[in-house]
């Protein structure tokens, strides 16, 4: 029997500082910059990036990070791992996550390499297009992920962002290893449609013989499974893992938990500014719901009440008191 979890969730995934600024459409194709998209730069294309965007704001973000502010924000014990450089945005982040309670202790990168940032271009239609130098978050290594903080939460979660360096994805393995030795679950998101192009094998494989609770949007886990519809990839996804939480932006989500299949309404939110975060607040929201007793589909209300706060304002992490909206809508 496992000893009781002193956490709700632990995070992995990439320790980055958004520089968010806002675009249009002919600077994303001047530029070559996927619409909606993310995609990875080296540090010369960051500096070149950056000196040609407008006015922007600065403020920690990286997609699982993202999930455990907002697992703290409503009120969850929550702990990360991740690499950031000993310089101002690395110590910005840090000081980001504890400030919020989180349990960060990842130990600073050596190498020369500076902490990672993502330069987030938001269009007037509220989308988000992201490039992103990883920098020393890509430097994660199976040494970075101490057994006992993974063993002491009831969820790992995993981003996908960060399945493309050989030594992370090494330390992802090991965090699947230990949490299910200990008898918790892990949770992975997808991330992207161009990460599961990338590692559409690996990703099916992880799903069906690791994964416990799947995160992914329509675009990613039709992608995923090669599908022409939604229902089709639905289809597929049943029985692969023991929860699949699919986001549909503006048409809610759908949860599918074995024999159960649940549609949750999305949250209007009171304006639509920044679309940034909106699945990385879901996800802290869903995981919340089930660190705590609720059944999937309360989880999935929670999640999308913690989306439609973030994607209400600019930068990737909630600006409300999501305990208070928590309780405010009767969740």
């Amino acid at each position: 029997m496992s000893k009781p979890a002193s956490l709700d969730v632990t995070g992995i995934g990439n320790a980055i500082v958004d520089i968010i600024a806002k675009s249009d459409d002919a600077f994303l194709i001047n530029n070559a910059i996927t619409k909606g998209g993310m995609t990875l730069i080296d540090a010369a294309a960051a500096t070149t990036l950056y000196g040609a965007m407008g006015p922007g704001i600065e403020t920690s973000g990286g997609s699982a990070a993202n999930t455990i502010a907002g697992v703290a924000g409503l009120g969850g014990k929550a702990a990360f791992i991740g690499k950031v450089q000993k310089d101002q945005l690395g110590e910005v982040f840090a000081h980001d996550l504890r400030a919020l309670g989180v349990q960060y202790d990842t130990p600073a990168s050596t190498s020369e390499s500076p902490t990672g940032r993502c330069l987030v271009l938001v269009t007037p239609d509220a989308q988000r297009s992201m490039s992103t130098f990883l920098g020393a978050g890509q430097e994660l290594h199976p040494r970075d992920v101490d057994p006992a903080t993974i063993a002491a939460a009831q969820i790992t979660y995993l981003e996908g962002y960060l399945w493309d360096p050989p030594h992370a994805k090494d330390a992802f393995r090991k965090a699947m290893d230990v949490a299910h030795q200990a008898g918790r679950q892990v949770a992975m998101s997808l991330s992207d449609a161009f990460c599961v192009e990338r590692y559409r094998d690996e990703f099916l494989h992880l799903v069906a013989g690791n994964i416990d609770i799947l995160f992914a949007n329509e675009t990613e886990i039709m992608s995923l499974y090669q599908a022409e519809t939604f229902d089709e990839a639905l289809q597929a996804v049943r029985g692969k893992c023991a929860v699949a939480a699919l986001t549909r932006s503006e048409k809610g989500c759908v949860i599918v938990a074995g024999d159960e299949v649940h549609v949750i309404e999305a949250v209007k939110p009171a304006q639509l500014i920044d679309t940034t975060g909106a699945g990385d607040l879901f996800a802290a929201g869903f995981l919340f719901g089930l660190t705590h007793g609720r059944n999937v589909a309360a989880s999935a209300r929670i999640g999308a009440l913690a989306a439609s706060e973030v994607i209400a304002h600019l930068g990737p992490r909630p600006q409300s008191d999501l305990k208070a909206l928590l309780k405010k809508s009767g969740l």
